[in-house]
């Protein structure tokens, strides 16, 4: 075997650095080809990704794209993990979601890969009162709680800790979280509640409880309302802010009121925003405590965003929370939260809750996810969209203290205008199927046997509202299932495939997608005569069109379609009435079509 000496060979020794004006020069070239006749820096501009906030994903990020020091784990700001030895011990805290009481479900999951404990009680979850049956049989000195319990924090703490007292847990090893978050319960319900408890409770842990916190500032309401991840940054340090000088006001100082705050964040299948934006968060809270003269790291809790789970075809759901816990590993959260796929329809059947928490097993030990700290740092792109999103959530924190802080925005109203704008925005792209959701407006199935699951209690509600990616589809599939019901079919469209499949092929899949998602079934088998349909859809070429699209649209007429579509963009054909295409509202096409057809 011969060995090469190593004298620093590189494969590439004999070939010129490439400069980035050649990259954009040869970027040039293929945008000719596709009609874009653009040059230099604006050929690069023509192929970035616009995101909120203002934000652009560019093609390419090289050494050129600086960004400020993150400093090291452990160190502030942060930015690359609050602790010096990040997950690696063994990975993050794998935390399970409960909101029922339902026998032995808290210690299966326990049993089999969960290390915590999140209870949501009273409204909307477990009544308090029986607090103490659903932690049966738990160790509560290994394994922490986290409580939810709206306005009931109070009764609710005080039940935890009764358990812990009679259980003989010493105070020492106490673990998990209160869960007391006012200004989160009121962006929930619209209900403001006092102060005097919650400080007493956070006195309390400071001085006799060292492993347990207070407080939880809970981003997902704003996430939940349609808010960008910049919004979701502003408002957990505007309320976590609040929750400063309310504790340091009622005697804790600095240092004890930050330890009481833990910060819950959304993880998306975005999974570079969300790493991002965890990052970003990280190196925020740096600086507030900073400032407050008490440097500290931000503990964070992420949990898989319910906004992004689809009602129909849930099992896709199952593919964005893993994608979403990669994200939230990778970005450094402290623990996760992975929803169940069939979360969004009811209370998870034992499946769902076993697949939730293997998701992070597998990314744990199996792809050793966590054994090393920041894999994404040091990443061009990662680093300057941790900064540009770290700016926009400055910059929108900033408005929030501007405006007299996190409550007087909220109960102005303005804070739920500001996230219904950037909703607005985003259901334009949803719409259009700019914002794919696979299952629901990309290759649905509308043969699909629905999920039955057991009801899930009433969600806390009357204030911020609640919006999912789904909702304008689901809404169009629910009128399809009732005709379905009604008259044992669905509501069908004539898909008329013209020329050579070569000609067809791609329209011809569009339109199909295109009005499933809208709960109409596409008949491309036998004649019109023969489909049941109403309604037809040309696919076909620009050029087979410009031969046939009349005659055959007229012939369409003459056989009883009262309305003919053309895959494409408009042209000037006759006898059609309307053009699906890329780009288009298909919400309002596919209503549109449902009222035609008399499917209310």
């Amino acid at each position: 075997m011969t060995v090469l000496p190593d004298d620093g060979l590189s494969l590439a020794a004999e070939f010129p650095d490439a400069t980035h004006e050649q990259w954009q020069h040869l970027v040039e070239g293929v945008l000719r080809k596709a009609g874009k006749d653009v040059s230099g820096p604006a050929a690069e501009e023509a192929l970035s990704t616009a995101l909120e906030d203002g934000l652009r994903t560019r093609p390419l990020y090289t050494a050129r794209d600086a960004a400020p020091d993150t400093g090291l784990p452990g160190f502030a700001p942060f930015v690359r993990g609050g602790r010096a030895e990040g997950n690696t011990a063994g990975g993050w805290d794998v935390r399970q979601r409960h909101t029922a009481l339902k026998d032995s479900v808290v210690l299966a999951d326990l049993e089999n890969g969960v290390t915590s404990l999140w209870l949501v009680l009273g409204e909307g979850g477990i009544p308090v009162s029986e607090l103490g049956r659903a932690l049966e049989g738990v160790y509560l000195d290994l394994a922490p709680v986290v409580l939810d319990a709206g306005t009931e924090v109070e009764p609710a703490a005080r039940e935890l800790l009764r358990l812990y007292e009679e259980r003989g847990v010493a105070k020492e090893a106490a673990r998990g979280n209160l869960g007391a978050d006012p200004l989160g319960h009121e962006a929930r319900t619209g209900q403001s509640s006092e102060f005097a408890a919650v400080a007493s409770l956070a006195r309390l842990c400071a001085e006799e409880y060292p492993g347990l916190r207070a407080l939880t500032v809970d981003a997902l309401p704003y996430h939940e309302a349609g808010g960008s991840a910049a919004q979701e940054l502003g408002c957990s340090l505007a309320t976590g802010v609040a929750y400063l000088r309310e504790l340091t006001e009622a005697g804790l100082t600095v240092e004890q009121a930050g330890a009481q705050l833990e910060f819950r964040y959304a993880a998306t299948a975005d999974q570079f925003l969300t790493i991002a934006k965890l990052r970003a968060a990280r190196r925020l809270w740096a600086r507030v405590s900073e400032v407050c003269g008490a440097p500290s790291a931000q503990v964070q809790h992420a949990v898989t965003s319910p906004v992004m789970m689809s009602r129909r075809d849930p099992w896709v759901n199952m593919l964005r929370t893993t994608v979403a816990t990669l994200a939230a590993g990778v970005g450094g959260a402290d623990s996760v939260t992975v929803l169940p796929f069939d979360h969004a329809l009811g209370l998870p059947d034992a499946f769902a809750r076993r697949i939730a928490r293997n998701t992070s097993t597998i990314l744990i030990e199996e792809s050793h996810l966590a054994r090393v700290i920041d894999p994404a740092g040091g990443s061009w792109y990662v680093e300057r969209l941790t900064d540009e999103l770290a700016e926009a959530g400055w910059e929108f924190f900033q408005r929030i203290e501007g405006a007299g802080g996190q409550a007087e925005a909220l109960r102005s109203g303005r804070l739920g205008q500001d996230l219904a704008e950037t909703w607005a925005a985003r259901t334009g792209k949803l719409v259009k199927r700019r914002e794919p959701i696979t299952g629901v407006s990309e290759f649905p199935n509308l043969a699909e046997q629905p999920v039955e699951r057991e009801p899930a209690p009433e969600v806390r509600s009357g204030g911020l509202p609640r919006v999912r990616r789904d909702e304008a589809y689901e809404a169009l599939r629910a009128r399809s299932d009732a005709h379905l019901a009604a008259t044992g079919s669905r509501p069908r469209i004539y898909l008329a495939a013209l020329g050579p499949a070569a000609a067809h092929t791609a329209r011809l899949t569009f339109a199909s997608n295109l009005f499933q998602a809208g709960g109409i079934e596409p008949v491309t088998e036998g004649t019109f005569a023969e489909s049941g349909a109403t309604e037809a859809c040309l696919c076909s070429s620009d050029a087979v069109y410009e031969e046939q699209a009349q005659t055959v649209a007229a012939e369409f007429r003459s056989a009883g379609a009262t309305h003919v579509f053309l895959a494409g963009r408009p042209g000037q054909y006759t006898d059609v009435d309307s053009y699906v295409f890329a780009g288009c509202d298909a919400v309002a096409v596919l209503s549109a079509t449902l009222d035609r057809m008399g499917v209310s």
